[in-house]
């Protein structure tokens, strides 16, 4: 990490898709001590152009969004600007989420719960090359330690993430776009993405591929 001096605040990017949310984590860190905001982008590929121009110390990073997810910039950043570390800062706490964010490098992992305090101490301990990460990602760390690894299923083995299998159930129950964003409260943006995606891994022409993939695979049922 870059060494901090007394005085000097440690510099945050902002990375997240929804507008909404930049903004107000931009405002919510305005209130956190030693911390000064250089910026705020929406999605993984500002944020790798970001960091080379801005070189911030700290990077609070969202993981599924449009154009390049925040995993693959976090494997970009970790790579090519070893003194900025990653935050990741999503609503996701699932297994895969959080092992793919840290094995591309990622210095802690939050969910949007965390508040101003909590993320002003882990933005603190990944400045100095710390690792945070709050109590249900850690429940979930110790969990996947302590469990024996389950046979993955087929959904799994085609490359599908959790959430686009489940995104792929729904088309099958036949959901439009609009409705899947709604289910599951992320944006219309974010459930394209996730469709294109699954899409080419199961090899899916069209909506009705989808459908017969859901029913086939056992993801439509409610």
């Amino acid at each position: 990490m870059s060494e901090q001096t007394i005085d000097a605040p440690i510099r945050v990017l902002v990375v997240d898709d929804q507008q909404v949310m930049r903004e107000g984590l931009v405002a919510l860190l305005d209130l956190v001590d030693g911390v000064s905001v250089v910026g705020a982008v929406g999605d993984g590929a500002q944020a790798v152009h970001a960091v080379a121009d801005l070189a911030p110390d700290v990077v609070l990073m969202d993981l599924h969004m449009p154009v390049l997810d925040g995993v693959e910039a976090t494997r970009q950043i970790a790579e090519k600007h070893s003194s900025t570390a990653v935050l990741v800062l999503t609503t996701y706490s699932d297994d895969e989420s959080i092992l793919r964010a840290l094995q591309a490098g990622a210095r802690g992992y939050l969910t949007k719960d965390a508040g101003r305090v909590e993320i002003g101490a882990a933005i603190r301990a990944a400045a100095v090359g710390q690792s945070t990460f709050d109590a249900t990602v850690s429940q979930r760390l110790v969990a996947a330690l302590t469990h024996p690894e389950r046979p993955r299923p087929e959904t799994e083995r085609d490359g599908l993430t959790a959430r686009e299998a489940e995104v792929i159930g729904l088309i099958g129950r036949g959901l439009s776009n609009t409705e899947i964003a709604g289910a599951l409260f992320i944006s219309e943006t974010t459930v394209k993405t996730h469709i294109n995606n699954a899409f080419a891994k199961i090899g899916a022409r069209n909506r009705a591929d989808a459908v017969r993939y859901a029913y086939r695979h056992g993801l439509a049922e409610p």
